[in-house]
């Protein structure tokens, strides 16, 4: 018998979100119903409010969530009633040309709940990123939900399910930064932040915080940041350079996703070196104009970054052990915690830059 719980909808392109009755239904075959207990703010979100990334109005938001599962459905076995689970929108398929080729953290394939939640009326809700955890409770697929260490705090511990595990995850997984390497990274909110932590964690020796507000480089020197750059007052390729031996750094993670900063990394970084995209660009924006000799005579790798390339059965249960070693400080990211009514307000101070992350509790 489908749940009455409040949640977090976006009934209409560019309106103020609301808080609903949403009804969730017992969970089906390979799905599973979780007990929210706490979710990020995330930018996708405010994309998906905005109609920047589908137009199937209304959407249940909220995707960077942990909390317990309440029940599971008929063929589920590698979650139970009472786990304590951070939702990923990677459930892996272990069907797909990826996932045979031994490489899931790139499943071409991931999979949702079949069933649909609902408005009190019948309306059929969308999901943000297929999981909608700005709510009490949710209806995912069952390999949405990724079992760690209980000992962590859903605060902390959700925050894995997007904005952390993609700058992590850019830095480490796609970029390959290991010990003794340089990395700049270009836009420090919580992504940017999350890679400067995972260049950290990874023993990366020159680590260089590009952003236009000082606040910002701040956050990034608490980080592991050795080097900040204002790129308003300074001139960020050359600032890095000057700060890795005038070569470039060995990885250059762009964070921001515009071509202004993307072509900035391009050329802040050494022979031979990386780019990583991971913040998202606008469907609009372009690639900038650089001649094709400057791609041949540089060499190295430009890659974008899918959800940190993370495979969250193996990652998340890692990085959240690292947090509770005193190893990776997952808590610096919180900024404030708030309930489902302060939604609103939350995506006003992520869009002025005055948080790291809001977290809403539930």
């Amino acid at each position: 018998m489908a749940q009455k719980v409040n949640g977090v909808v976006a009934l209409a392109k560019g309106q103020p979100v609301s808080v609903e009755t949403i009804l969730v239904p017992d969970p089906g075959p390979a799905e599973a119903v979780v007990q929210v207990q706490a979710c990020g703010v995330c930018h996708t979100d405010l994309h998906y409010r905005e109609g920047g990334i589908t137009d199937e109005f209304p959407f249940l938001l909220g995707h960077e969530a942990a909390g317990i599962v309440e029940s599971v459905g008929e063929g589920v076995t590698d979650v139970a009633p009472g786990d304590f689970v951070v939702l990923n929108w990677r459930a892996v398929c272990g069907q797909c040309r990826a996932c045979r080729k031994g490489r899931p953290q790139y499943c071409f394939d991931t999979h949702n709940a079949r069933q649909k939640m609902t408005l009190a009326d019948g309306t059929e809700l969308s999901p943000a990123l297929g999981i909608g955890a700005f709510a009490e409770k949710t209806l995912v697929a069952a390999g949405q939900c990724t079992k760690v260490d209980p000992a962590a705090t859903p605060q902390v511990a959700g925050l894995l399910g997007c904005g952390v595990m993609a700058g992590l995850g850019a830095a480490i997984n796609t970029g390959g930064v290991g010990r003794g390497d340089s990395i700049a990274v270009i836009g420090c909110g919580g992504v940017g932040d999350a890679a400067i932590a995972g260049a950290t964690l990874a023993g990366a020796t020159t680590i260089i915080a590009v952003d236009t507000d000082d606040r910002k480089l701040d956050w990034a020197r608490e980080f592991g940041a050795t080097h900040t750059v204002n790129a308003r007052k300074t001139d960020a390729v050359e600032a890095i350079k000057e700060a890795t031996g005038g070569f470039g750094a060995d990885v250059v993670v762009d964070a921001v996703g515009r071509p202004e900063t993307w072509k900035q990394a391009f050329f802040a970084r050494d022979l031979a070196g990386t780019v990583v995209l991971v913040g998202v660009p606008t469907p609009d924006l372009v690639a900038p104009e650089i001649p094709l000799i400057e791609y041949f005579g540089r060499g190295g790798a430009l890659k974008s970054s899918w959800y940190g390339d993370c495979l969250p059965s193996r990652d998340f249960p890692m990085l959240v052990d690292l947090y509770l070693q005193g190893r990776l400080p997952l808590e610096r990211f919180v900024t404030e915690e708030i309930g489902l009514d302060d939604i609103e307000t939350a995506f006003e101070k992520m869009h002025h830059g005055d948080v790291l992350r809001s977290v809403a509790v539930l």
